[in-house]
């Protein structure tokens, strides 16, 4: 006898079927209408100076290192955050 051919799994099913709807909003209407959107949002972002949140925390990086850079360095003469003595003039 033969056997009837297995069902598809589901999740697959899924996955295939959301990735068709994907596909067919992309090419339409809609997908240009997200572009755009994007676009626009991305102009605005960029008018505001607006920074992403990697930029951001590759900054924050930067800043610690040379913080950490700086304490080294004040720490090797002995001026941590101490005031001047005034010039003997």
């Amino acid at each position: 006898m033969n056997r009837p051919p297995p069902l598809p799994n589901p999740a697959q099913l899924i996955a295939e079927a959301q990735a068709k709807i994907l596909g067919l909003l992309r090419s339409s209407p809609a997908g240009d209408l997200e572009r755009n959107l994007k676009a626009l949002l991305e102009q605005t972002f960029e008018k505001m100076d607006l920074v992403t949140r990697s930029a951001l925390d590759l900054e924050r990086e930067r800043l610690n290192r040379l913080q950490a850079r700086v304490d080294a360095l004040e720490a090797r003469l002995g001026t941590s955050d101490q005031p001047t003595p005034p010039s003997a003039d």
